[in-house]
């Protein structure tokens, strides 16, 4: 199906209202039925038809499409947030006593999860480096439920083997899951790697605007379907018809928003590799990244996300390039349109900071919408300010 067609046709059925280009926003929080026997089949399955806002509504529906189709999945479904889709998806697989196989150093919400959450319920998750597939093999445990994935992470990229890991979990019976925020759907399609549950925050490039959140579940028809009659509906985390339309507006323009950010991404880098205070960059495209050949094999692209190491010897040189800074917003996420920097010096205590270790000396930063030139000179004017 063409992407032109998924992005703006899909879903959209214009003759329902009044061929209007742009979908209305549905914003209502219940639907008037005409007979007793339509209500009582939605009160037997509300996933048949629209009852309240809080399952299924017609605007958000026009975005599952697009998303489902998007991903090669079956159904999808959109939470208010990236955090209330991995809650909806850890919990819909997990019983009391179960375990869970995680990459180590999962995103803060997810970690939270397995780290404070679940061991309540006598669930307990083991940590592990993912860039070795002998690694989740030794950690599958005769009560191991799932295994939790995020390829590339966000701050040094690391890769997991995806078919090596499907192939390992569908010979124990372990649902895996995979936050594909990184990529999206355009540069990395885990379904078709045998993934069963894809994840990804479209508060991030399918939104691209930074102006509202969003969480996105693609899967089986039957496992969407499970997760919507129970946490789903229960915790009541489903996205408001407003924030689902400004998600449509955004996919609208994602595929030229990844090619231009792609573009300037490539000389934001090149840039970044040649100047004396870099020691290096990280990027899961860029041929010196340690996983350079899996990362080919799996994506299609990797965008405006990367990180760099700075050469320093004290934090302060660190806090100064960042404030420096003129153009580039010192904030947390990306994919939105405009340029941002992350240190991770910034979660350092006084005297923390070792400079010994890469680690303590890395920034991210990710590349917005704006001219190439234009962000490079505000890196080159904060690097001669240190």
């Amino acid at each position: 199906m063409d992407i032109s067609y998924i992005l703006n046709e899909l879903g959209e059925d214009r003759e329902n209202y009044f061929q209007a280009i742009a979908p209305p926003i549905m914003q209502t929080s219940n639907f008037r039925v005409e007979k007793v026997s339509e209500l009582k089949k939605l009160f037997d399955d509300e996933y048949s038809g629209y009852l309240y806002s809080r399952g299924l509504n017609p605007t958000v529906d026009i975005l599952r499409k697009k998303l489902a189709v998007l991903d090669g999945a079956e159904d999808c479904l959109v939470f208010n947030s990236g955090a209330a889709a991995i809650f909806a998806a850890i919990l819909a697989n997990l019983r009391s006593g179960d375990h869970v196989v995680s990459v180590e150093k999962p995103y803060t919400w997810a970690q939270r999860m397995f780290d404070v959450v679940l061991p309540r319920f006598g669930v307990t998750t083991t940590y592990v480096d993912g860039t070795d597939i002998g690694n989740f093999e030794r950690a599958v445990l005769p009560n191991t439920r799932v295994i939790y994935l995020e390829s590339p992470n966000s701050w040094d990229y690391k890769l997991q083997d995806l078919v090596a890991v499907a192939e390992l979990a569908r010979s124990e019976n372990i649902t895996t899951i995979i936050d594909n925020s990184y990529c999206t759907p355009l540069y990395q399609q885990p379904f078709a790697l045998g993934i069963d549950l894809v994840m990804q925050t479209a508060t991030k490039y399918i939104g691209g605007h930074s102006d509202t959140l969003g969480g996105i579940l693609t899967g089986s028809r039957a496992m969407i379907k499970r997760i919507f009659d129970s946490e789903y509906l229960n915790i009541g985390s489903g996205i408001q018809p407003f924030n689902a339309w400004l998600l449509i507006r955004g996919l609208r323009t994602l595929p030229a928003r990844l090619d231009r950010i792609t573009q300037t991404t490539r000389s934001v880098i090149a840039f970044l590799k040649g100047h004396p205070l870099v020691e290096s960059v990280l990027f899961p495209l860029d041929e010196t990244f340690p996983q350079y050949e899996l990362a080919k094999t799996q994506m299609r692209g990797a965008c405006g996300l990367l990180s760099f190491i700075m050469k320093a010897q004290k934090m302060e040189e660190i806090v100064r390039f960042c404030e420096s800074l003129r153009h580039i917003m010192m904030a947390v996420s990306w994919g939105g349109h405009e340029s941002l920097i992350l240190p991770r010096c910034a979660s350092f205590g006084p005297g923390d900071f070792d400079p010994a270790d890469p680690g303590h000396r890395m920034l991210r930063l990710y590349v917005g919408l704006e001219e190439a030139d234009y962000l490079i000179r505000d890196l080159a004017q904060a690097f001669d300010a240190t």
